[in-house]
C-alpha cells in the first residue's frame, strides 16, 4: 500500500494516476478534492498528528510532499508537517519514504531550499529507508501562478541571461512512481531536470507564441525586484529572500541538465514545447491579455 501526501497538488494529481489503482491512497484535507482524484483517499491534516498516524496504518511506502515556502516568521510549516509524517512513518513500520525536495536543498539556505534541507536531514536520521527527488523549477509554474508576473502581464525576475533547465511535473510524478513501485533505492538522491536549459527571454517568446500576444521578460537588479514584489503584496522580508535567491540563480546554478530523470523513467524528459502543447489551454488562460 502506497500513501501519497500532497495528492491534490501539481505533482500528486499526476502521481496517483500513475500508481496501481488498488495500491494507492491519497491523503487530503478536503473531501471534495479527494473525490475528484479518482482513487481511494483519507481525510486528514498535516497539523493533526493523530490523523497522520491513522492514515499510515498498514502503509508500506510513502510519497512525502507538502506546500512550499510561505511568508511566515520562524520555521516554515513544511518542516513541522513533514517531520510529523516522518516520525509517524517510523512508528508505523513504513518500508520506504520517497521525499520530494528541491535542487540545492541544504540546512541554512533560504526559503524552500533551507526548509527541505532540514527535513532531508531529519529523514536521514529517522532509521527509515528513503529516496529523495530534487527537481529543478517546474514548467507548470508558468500557468499555476508559481511564476512571477507583472500587473501588465509580463514575466518578471532577476535572473539576467541565466539558463534554467525547468522540468515537467508529469515527469517528476513518473520518477516518483518508479521509486514507489519498483526496487527501493535506499539513500539515493536524484536531481531532476528538463532536457534543455532556457533563458527567461526564451521562455517569454515561447509563451507569446501560445498566448497570441507579446509577453516580455523584465529583468531587474535584485533590490528593485524585491521592491516590485512588495508592491505586488509580498511581505518585505520574504520578498528580500526571494530576490536574493533569484540573484543567486543568475550565476547559472540551475542550468545543468542531469541524466537522473531519463535513467529513472526510461525515456527522455519532456521539453518545454511539449509542456506548452499539452497544457496550451491552461497557459492561454493564465496569459490572456
Amino acid at each position: 500500500m502506497i500513501l501519497v501526501f500532497g495528492a491534490t497538488g501539481t505533482i500528486g494529481r499526476h502521481l496517483v494516476r500513475q500508481l496501481p489503482a488498488g495500491e494507492v491512497t491519497a491523503f487530503v484535507r478536503d473531501r471534495a478534492a479527494g473525490a475528484r482524484l479518482g482513487c481511494r483517499f483519507v481525510v486528514g491534516d498535516l497539523d493533526d498528528p493523530a490523523s497522520v498516524a491513522a492514515a499510515l496504518a498498514g502503509v508500506d511506502r510513502v510519497f512525502l510532499n507538502s506546500g512550499g515556502a510561505v511568508p511566515v516568521p520562524g520555521e516554515q510549516p513544511l518542516v513541522r508537517q513533514q517531520r510529523t509524517v516522518i516520525d509517524a512513518a517510523s512508528a508505523a513500520g513504513v518500508e520506504h519514504v520517497v521525499k520530494l525536495s528541491v535542487w540545492h536543498a541544504g540546512v541554512g539556505r533560504r526559503l524552500a531550499e533551507g526548509a527541505h534541507g532540514v527535513v532531508e536531514r531529519h529523514l536521514a536520521a529517522s532509521g527509515l529507508r528513503w529516496s529523495v527527488l530534487r527537481p529543478n523549477g517546474f514548467m507548470q509554474n508558468f500557468h499555476t501562478g508559481g511564476g512571477t508576473f507583472t500587473r501588465d502581464g509580463d514575466l518578471l525576475g532577476a535572473y539576467g541571461a541565466a539558463r534554467i533547465s525547468y522540468v515537467d511535473c508529469v515527469d517528476v510524478a513518473a520518477a516518483a512512481a518508479v521509486l514507489l513501485t519498483g526496487e527501493a533505492r535506499d539513500g539515493a538522491t536524484f536531481v531532476l531536470t528538463g532536457p534543455r536549459a532556457l533563458t527567461q527571454a526564451e521562455i517569454a517568446a515561447r509563451l507569446s507564441a501560445v498566448a497570441g500576444r507579446e509577453i516580455r521578460y523584465r529583468d531587474l537588479p535584485a533590490p528593485r525586484f524585491a521592491r516590485e514584489l512588495v508592491a505586488l503584496g509580498v511581505p518585505e522580508g520574504f520578498a528580500a529572500d526571494v530576490a536574493a535567491m533569484f540573484a543567486e540563480i543568475s550565476d547559472g546554478r540551475l542550468a545543468d541538465v542531469t541524466p537522473d530523470l531519463p535513467e529513472l523513467i526510461g525515456r527522455s524528459s519532456r521539453t518545454f514545447e511539449e509542456f506548452l502543447r499539452d497544457e496550451r489551454d491552461a497557459v492561454r488562460r493564465t496569459w490572456a491579455a
